[in-house]
């Protein structure tokens, strides 16, 4: 490139910046709109050949490119300018675009209605924002931009992790905390079907697969916090997955060099019955390699994953969701060789390791699902799943460790070589646990139309059986404290769990909800409505109502502004109920959330490119808490509702077109979580009894920082960028004695850049030279190299606690993954 281009693009790159700039300094503040502007109403009603709703159907306007899908019945309505000539744009996948051209009259309410036709090719997507969304918290996130994502663990929940509220330290885990909760806050839903998290998994090494497939993936939504009573009873947040409906043949081949994947979908000529198919293998070895610890990773994860919808008349559909997951995880250590402390004071921690791990983790998922839609006002949906789970983690290993101080006196011939001896001592940890899970619940969703009311209802009944077997413990030998020298007979062991519990429960829960249009603008929604649930384990009933208001002003900026409250009661799983020694305590009560979210949604256009900048300033209020810590990703609860506490912060993104035709964004969020527990206490050097009072969370991350940006190459548009970007500051932590007031420490900033390079290797455009070869056979191939950990960062995620011969106790850091290099090729056809 020459110094003219260059300068170009800095001086381009330096325009943004002020710009963005100046949108930051909105941050803390609700956008404010000066001037009004004449519109008028269209609504209408979108079906196929045969007469059938369609739901989804973007319906654009040519002059602001605003626009709204079709709900659940096919109906749309939204606000376009009067008194000049525009065109409204139809698209659905799978039909032919349709469009109608208008000028009307200000303060006029005009019907159109489109019979889509089928057509053999899939058309772009428009993308729009449906106003009905807006009305709530719900972040619609485009599927197509996980393909881009530069991220070791890719997928759904890496994009999650560069979203504003959400938090997440770990590369190698697809779990992540949102405003303070815990990974076990989070609702995840695939086709209406509840689905969990793994039970045993201690680190991201062991986890493996995610249970949602991008490639199978039509929409994603995504809250935060303050969302409706149709949704569950967790605490922090829901995540919200819909599968495709697809009608014609297609797939994706993706290979690289930590896993591969294979996607089939398509449909029958009547369109009456469609199919997905995924299938996924992946393997962190080569991340692995990049830890502390060397040895023989030997990790296998795979899984496979099906869905199907059968229409049996224009009234039913069925559907069937099926997933099988295999991981395995196999780990030969050989020795450890880590370097903490400061330039003054440096340490060399070396350990030799004997022995094995070995874990394997099982899951199964069946959904069944029966869709009445009898009229353009009324749907129900019958649902029924089953999820079980067998997890087994078993090892024996055995280490031999010797602590020394690092010479650091730079003028020394010996600067960085091993001064001296702190310590020597060993350590043997031996587990042998068994988790099996079912869960298994029938129930159904409906939903009616009626004026300026949506009501939507429903119900659900699950029967869970769980059987724990625990065995697990810790022998020490370090400084002789492990080995008492008055008894060589007795050997201590540190850390012993042994038990065995068995739980079968049943839950009964249901919600009524209605949204309502209060005004004849369609601009000021109101959605109300009330969870209940029964847990017959500790007999309590939960009553939980929510409520939401927006308004979206007249004004020429495209602004909404939204108030949310409700209670967020969180029943007790399994993992609650079970205390640090492994006894089960079946008298905890469910967990308890108030929310309070006020927030603005403003679309507008700069530089000629849509962009959207989103606030929701937030305050939870925390009763009948569970106490809990936090080891890598395993999270022992002390099974005894005693503390109660708050979460309190600010939400920021802005996202758009910051290059043409690609979108990028940048999130921050600022945010306090701390508990008071209320029967912790000390004695101090006086012999007073000290309570510490509010502490912080185990999850209180004050700042994050997500960026996600994307750019290309002016004259080679196929040569591509993606950036990755995470910051968040540390977490607390503290001495590993279950004193919870003690953790005052905090881990080192999480910081972490991933950049991807992809090159557009054939697409739709360039295919004719290559019909008659087998590239031709490919609607598009993307080559992309990713650099992981760009700047190769010690990013520190948990602590062994280790003696010295004075027995001064050390934290020892556990390093993630370090730089590495990976390449993935991904084919269309």
């Amino acid at each position: 490139m020459n110094s003219q281009f260059i300068n170009c693009r800095l001086t381009s790159l330096m325009v943004i910046l002020k710009q963005t700039y100046r949108f930051l300094l909105l941050m803390f503040f609700f956008p404010v709109a000066l001037i009004a502007q004449e519109t008028a109403t269209i609504h209408g009603k979108v079906v196929d050949e045969k007469g059938k709703p369609l739901s989804l159907v973007n319906v654009v306007e040519s002059v602001k490119q605003t626009g709204v899908v079709t709900d659940d019945n096919g109906h749309y309505e939204m606000q376009v300018p009067a008194d000049k000539e525009i065109i409204i744009y139809f698209s659905f996948i799978g039909f032919h675009k349709e469009s109608k051209k208008l000028t009307l009259k200000a303060g006029s309410r005009n019907e159109v209605s489109i019979q889509f036709k089928k057509e053999s090719i899939y058309f772009d997507e428009v993308e729009v924002q449906d106003v009905h969304e807006r009305a709530t918290n719900l972040v619609r996130i485009d599927p197509k931009t996980i393909d881009a994502l530069p991220s070791a663990i890719g997928g759904v929940e890496g994009l999650l992790k560069t979203l504003p509220g959400v938090s997440s330290n770990n590369e190698l885990s697809s779990q992540y905390s949102v405003r303070g909760g815990s990974f076990d806050e989070n609702l995840v839903y695939i086709n209406d079907i509840e689905v969990y998290r793994p039970f045993l998994v201690r680190s991201g090494k062991q986890e493996g697969l995610s249970i949602i497939n991008s490639d199978l993936i039509s929409s994603i939504q995504f809250s935060a916090g303050g969302f409706d009573a149709k949704y569950g009873d967790k605490m922090s947040s829901v995540l919200d997955i819909k599968y495709k409906k697809p009608n014609k043949f297609a797939g994706t081949i993706s290979a690289g060099l930590l896993g591969e994947a294979l996607h089939l979908e398509g449909g029958s000529k009547d369109h009456r019955l469609t199919y997905l198919f995924g299938a996924r293998r992946k393997t962190t070895k080569y991340l692995l390699n990049t830890l502390d610890t060397k040895g023989d990773y030997l990790p296998s994860f795979n899984d496979f994953q099906t869905y199907i919808t059968y229409d049996i008349s224009p009234e039913w559909e069925l559907g069937f969701l099926g997933y099988y997951g295999m991981n395995n995880f196999l780990y030969i250590p050989e020795d450890r060789e880590t370097r903490f402390g400061t330039i003054s004071e440096a340490y060399q921690f070396k350990v030799y390791f004997d022995g094995k791990e070995v874990d394997r983790y099982r899951t199964f998922l069946g959904g069944l699902t029966a869709n009445y839609n009898p009229n353009k006002d009324f749907n129900i949906k019958f649902i029924t799943s089953t999820y079980q789970s067998t997890e087994e983690e078993t090892y024996d290993i055995e280490g031999q460790y010797w602590l020394d101080q690092v010479e650091t006196d730079f003028g020394d011939s010996t600067f960085g070589d091993i001064a001296y001896n702190k310590g020597v001592g060993g350590y043997l940890i031996h587990s042998r646990n068994k988790l099996d899970v079912l869960v298994a619940n029938a129930g159904f969703k409906a939903n009616y139309n009626k004026g300026n009311h949506f009501l939507q209802w429903g119900t659900r009944y699950q029967r869970e059986i769980i059987n724990d077997k625990l065995n697990e413990w810790t022998m020490l030998d370090s400084a002789g404290y492990s080995i008492p020298p008055y008894n060589t007979d007795l050997i201590v062991f540190h850390d012993v769990i042994k038990s065995k519990a068995a739980l079968s429960s049943n839950r009964y829960n249901a919600y009524l909800q209605d949204r309502w249009t209060i005004n004849q603008n369609k601009n000021l929604f109101l959605i109300g409505g009330v969870r209940a649930n029964y847990w017959d384990s500790n007999d309590q009933i939960t009553v939980s109502p929510r409520a939401s208001i927006s308004y979206q002003p007249k004004w020429k900026n495209d602004l909404l502004f939204r108030l949310a409250t409700g209670f967020y009661h969180q029943p007790p799983f399994y993992r609650e109920l079970r205390a640090l020694d492994g006894s089960i305590n079946k008298s905890v009560k469910a967990q308890r959330s108030i929310h309070f979210v006020a927030g603005s949604d403003w679309d507008f256009v700069a530089w000629g490119r849509p962009f959207k900048y989103v606030t929701e300033i937030y305050y939870k209020k925390l009763d009948n808490l569970v106490p809990y810590e936090i080891d890598n990703l395993r999270i022992r609860y002390l099974a005894k509702n005693n503390a109660h506490g708050y979460a309190a912060g600010v939400d920021m993104r802005i996202n758009g077109e910051f290059v043409p035709g690609i979108e990028s964004w940048f999130s921050l969020s600022v945010m306090q979580t701390q508990q008071d527990i209320e029967d912790d206490f000390y004695i101090d050097k006086d012999n007073n009894r000290i309570e510490p009072g509010y502490i912080p969370r185990p999850t209180d991350q004050r700042v994050n920082i997500g960026i996600f940006f994307q750019d290309y190459l002016p004259r080679f548009p196929t040569y591509k960028l993606h950036l990755n970007l995470l910051f968040g500051t540390g977490l607390p932590f503290g001495p590993p004695d279950h004193e919870l007031y003690k953790d005052t420490l905090r881990i080192p900033p999480y910081k972490r850049v991933d950049i991807g390079f992809s090159k557009l290797i054939i697409s739709d455009k360039r295919k004719g030279a290559e019909q008659k070869k087998v590239l031709g056979y490919f609607n598009s191939i993307w080559l992309s190299l990713e650099v992981f950990n760009l700047l190769d960062i010690s990013n520190t995620i948990s602590y062994i606690w280790i003696k010295d011969i004075n027995n001064v106790t050390y934290a020892v850091p556990n390093h993630l993954t370090g730089r590495q290099l990976n390449v993935r090729l991904i084919a269309k056809f």
